[in-house]
């Protein structure tokens, strides 16, 4: 684990919610001179600041509104400093914990260099990147919809209706004929309506993001183009997860954000389980997860080695290593701008 290195004579730590936030500012010899509950307001913020800023460091934990205030400390050129949130959890868990101990201790994480940081996504990119993160989760309710319609099918055993007619618009409609107890096809109808209602959002995302996606390396979204199984959208959800493959100084830092490493917890020699495996990025363990479905299409070699690895360790097993393998071979690719041979 990596701490910041701060040198600063005055150390502000935040404590951030949807409304308000505690802050705590602190000198460099822990002296507390601030500490109060205060609204998430960019312009009261700087005046609550303005007697330390000439050297102070602004520090919070890494939750979901934490843009406005990376957005303000960078606009006024003020050191910010985002928190690896579990990272941060393992430092200082105690006992008693409210918003006052919290804003302290990452105050004094801040003043005792042991500030564990996550990267702050960068202003300019970070709406596509999230409008992307939507479209994720539209495809997994439409994918949850699909799953449980066929298993509707099975739990009847009704055979003759594949995944690709229930993916199909002009056959699924006629899906719930199938049942003759008016419940369960009310149940499907509500799948279909819930596909045909996210069709045209997931389109209309995809086409803005095509469109409008602008602030991103092309050279780069060209390699990885090159990578059997990556389409532009698969391409574009990759490029945008990782902003800069120079945040990564080695492929096992890469791999392991990518949530594609096991984490293994020893002691005394003696396993004692998996262990933060929620640390990293979901929404590139689903990408690097997904190019496999698509490259055994493109690749008869890319299909016969994981036809072999699927007999030898089973399908689940062979889907990671081989999302494993496209990582590794997409950091280099980016580390040499070069695209895959």
């Amino acid at each position: 684990m990596e701490t910041a290195t701060i040198q600063k004579n005055f150390y502000c730590g935040g404590d951030l919610h949807a409304k308000t936030m505690f802050l705590s500012i602190m000198d460099a010899k822990g002296e507390i001179l601030f500490h109060r509950n205060i609204p998430n307001n960019p312009p009261y913020f700087l005046s609550v600041i303005q007697p330390y800023r000439h050297s102070i460091a602004v520090g919070v934990e890494s939750t979901f509104n934490w843009y406005w205030l990376a957005d303000t400390c960078q606009k006024e050129n003020i050191p910010f400093f985002l928190g690896h949130a579990l990272y941060m959890k393992a430092i200082h868990g105690g006992k008693n914990k409210n918003d006052r101990i919290d804003a302290t201790t990452i105050a004094n994480l801040l003043r005792c260099n042991m500030f564990p940081p996550a990267y702050p996504y960068p202003k300019e990119m970070r709406g596509t990147r999230d409008l992307l993160r939507r479209r994720y989760r539209y495809v997994t309710l439409r994918a949850e919809s699909y799953t449980h319609i066929q298993g509707t099918f099975n739990q009847q055993a009704i055979d003759g209706v594949s995944s690709s007619d229930v993916k199909r618009k002009s056959s699924r409609a006629d899906l719930p004929n199938h049942f003759d107890h008016p419940d369960i096809a009310m149940s499907v109808n509500c799948d279909i309506e819930l596909s045909h209602a996210l069709d045209p959002i997931i389109n209309k995302i995809e086409k803005q993001v095509y469109t409008r996606a602008k602030y991103h390396d092309h050279n780069a979204l060209s390699i990885l183009m090159t990578t059997p199984g990556i389409g532009k959208i698969l391409a574009f959800t990759i490029l945008y997860e990782i902003y800069t493959i120079n945040r990564f100084p080695s492929v096992q830092n890469f791999s392991s954000y990518c949530r594609l490493v096991k984490c293994e917890r020893t002691s005394n020699g003696k396993y004692t389980g998996d262990g933060n495996n929620k640390i990293g990025n979901p929404y590139l363990k689903w990408a690097f997860s997904e190019i496999i479905i698509h490259a055994q299409t493109h690749s008869p070699n890319i299909k016969k080695y994981y036809e072999r690895l699927i007999s030898k360790h089973g399908e689940g097993i062979a889907k990671s290593i081989m999302a494993h393998k496209f990582a590794v071979a997409v950091y280099f690719m980016l580390k040499k701008q070069g695209g895959i041979q």
